[in-house]
């Protein structure tokens, strides 16, 4: 008789069962919602393995919440991983770089069976190394799609090394990164790394590298691209330059500009004749930002774009109302816009006069000191409230508010999913008034009902974090920038926000019994992050202790300082993992 074993019959599925798995794999397809898929993984081992070999995109909100091989086993198929690092807020709060490095997981795609599936990496927040690129770029054969968000770490030799071995890649946006070559005589040319039979891009963006670029491999890549949609180039690509290479691109749908205004050594009749005739056969253009100034001759070239346009970006360029208004009085379509304080109360009353499908509004600051003088108030907010009525998104920087602007905007905009107020002196109150904010932000909570993700800041007591807590059942994402008059602030809004994801606290009376007070809630969420509060090291260890699967990470400087227990805590970091306690944690942050 063989000693081989046999396989029992219960471990051969049944017909009956290999037929289920077959019509719910087809299902599952039509499946898209992370959440929606998630509830579907729980329902009996069968629909877990399933889902499990089905699934081809993967988001992990925090990198290092799931062990990396635990995650490729997991999901063998995934072809896209999108991966996040710190909060958003963290980088307004001055963390170091280097936090969250992609170094594990990289290797781990390269080695697991989803090397051969994986096309698409979106990383946000996160550090990426010149050898990570590289590894990348060789490792993973049929890989096509690269977005880093906020991302640090890397410079040209490890773009040049990326472009070079990704051969069939599609897209490479580089947005809002830090790249930086610590020793300029180490830079690339990584443009011309493309191999001259590349032919498939789609998408390049590269707004954020500080470096010339090889003007003549870039014209030549973009003419032997014709399914380029979207480019964005840097401030070193002048107007003229820009003209030449737009001559081969007509198709595109997305245009960053680099330096939009005439060199002296440039005939600008000339010039300006050729920006018209670039962006007349533009056809299809209907995203457009520049990262400098726009001289008026220009104004008649961006014009001709203008009626087409959904997303206009101008939050890099110093742009007044006067100039506003010349551009955004024809832009009847916009659904998204952008663009610093500098604008004014009378540049967003254009704005609210001409786009009144505008679901999203960013106006940033150009001096984020809380003594400077800002150019929008809360006249400006009352102006789109009443003419931006679809408005579903919100972030709005400014120096003086009132609770009627924000009662308006609750009126008239109820559709708001994202609202993100910072009054940069955190401490003010309503400036007409000098009543605390609470009426305004409990308005916003109260009125819309889809809100999930709020900011913030101004002179709030007690009163605003209990109708945080009774109205705010949708809230996922909250950032306080201060915060109550007594402890019992918290108690609302920890009870109260139930689907809470993520909490960002700031220059707040937050103490070490608020921290322990809410041990019972923290297991839900995805971050926690406090800065400058009043918790001390001896707080944050016990709640490290009282919650064995919740990595709580101090972050300190001078580097490598070792605090006593009564010392107070500068910045804290806490996430649920089930990896457990991470293995490549930088100087500045120390693990309880």
């Amino acid at each position: 008789m063989s000693d081989e074993r046999q396989p029992s019959a219960a471990s051969v599925p049944s017909f009956s069962s290999q037929v289920l798995e077959n019509v719910l794999e087809i299902v599952l397809q039509f499946i898209t919602s992370p959440r929606d898929r998630n509830a579907c993984s729980l329902v009996c081992r069968c629909w877990n393995r399933t889902e499990s070999l089905s699934r081809q995109h993967l988001s992990v909100g925090n990198l290092y919440s799931v062990n990396p091989t635990r995650a490729v086993t997991r999901f063998p198929y995934m072809q896209s991983l999108t991966l996040k690092g710190l909060p958003r807020s963290a980088g307004f709060w001055s963390v170091p770089l280097g936090w969250g490095r992609f170094t594990a997981w990289a290797k781990v795609l390269v080695a697991g069976l989803c090397a051969e599936t994986v096309k698409k990496l979106v990383l946000k927040r996160i550090t990426v190394s010149n050898s990570d690129l590289e590894l990348i770029g060789r490792g993973l054969p049929n890989f096509c799609d690269l977005t880093l968000i906020c991302c640090n770490g890397f410079g040209t030799p490890g773009l040049g090394s990326f472009v070079e071995n990704c051969k069939q890649l599609r897209v490479l946006d580089l947005i809002k990164c830090h790249v930086d070559d610590n020793d300029e005589r180490a830079l690339v040319d990584w443009i011309s790394k493309f191999p001259e039979t590349h032919n498939c891009l789609e998408s390049l963006s590269f707004e954020c590298v500080p470096y010339d670029v090889n003007i003549n491999s870039l014209k030549s890549l973009i003419a032997r691209s014709p399914n380029l949609r979207r480019l964005r180039v840097n401030p070193h690509i002048s107007i003229g330059q820009l003209c030449h290479l737009l001559l081969w691109a007509p198709q595109l749908t997305h245009l960053g500009t680099g330096v939009l205004f005439t060199h002296g050594n440039e005939n600008q009749e000339i010039e300006v004749k050729d920006v018209e005739a670039v962006f007349g056969s533009m056809k299809e253009l209907i995203y457009l930002s520049w990262l400098s100034e726009i001289k008026l001759e220009l104004l008649p070239a961006i014009l001709l774009v203008c009626a087409q346009l959904t997303t206009l970006n101008m939050s890099r360029i110093v742009i007044l109302a006067e100039q506003l208004n010349l551009v955004i009085r024809h832009c009847y379509n916009l659904q998204i816009f952008w663009a610093l304080d500098t604008i004014g109360d009378e540049g967003l009353k254009a704005v609210a006069t001409t786009c009144k499908d505008l679901w999203e509004l960013r106006v940033l600051p150009l001096d984020h000191r809380k003594e400077s003088e800002g150019s929008v108030s809360d006249q400006g907010l009352i102006y789109i409230s009443k003419g931006c009525r679809k408005l579903r998104s919100i972030v709005y920087f400014c120096q003086l508010m009132t609770n009627v602007a924000i009662k308006a905007i609750s009126v008239n905009c109820p559709d708001l999913t994202v609202f993100r107020l910072y009054i940069m002196d955190h401490h003010r109150p309503d400036y007409s008034t000098g009543d605390p904010m609470d009426e305004g932000f409990g308005a916003i909570v109260k009125n819309c009902k889809k809100l999930g993700c709020l900011a913030v800041s101004g002179f709030l007591t007690n009163r605003a974090f209990e109708l945080f807590g009774k109205y705010g059942k949708t809230i996922q994402t909250l950032s306080i920038a201060v915060g109550g008059n007594s402890d019992l602030a918290w108690k609302h809004v920890l009870e109260g926000c139930q689907n809470l994801k993520k909490l960002e606290i700031r220059n707040s009376p937050f103490g070490d019994v608020d921290l322990l007070a809410g041990v019972g809630h923290f297991y839900n969420m995805r971050f926690v992050w406090l800065d400058s509060c009043r918790i001390t090291v001896r707080g944050c260890r016990e709640v490290a202790r009282r919650l064995p699967n919740m990595v709580v990470e101090t972050i300190e400087d001078p580097f490598g300082h070792i605090l006593d227990d009564d010392e107070p805590v500068e910045k804290l970091c806490m996430y649920r993992s089930l990896a457990g306690v991470r293995d490549d944690a930088p100087e500045f942050v120390e693990i309880l």
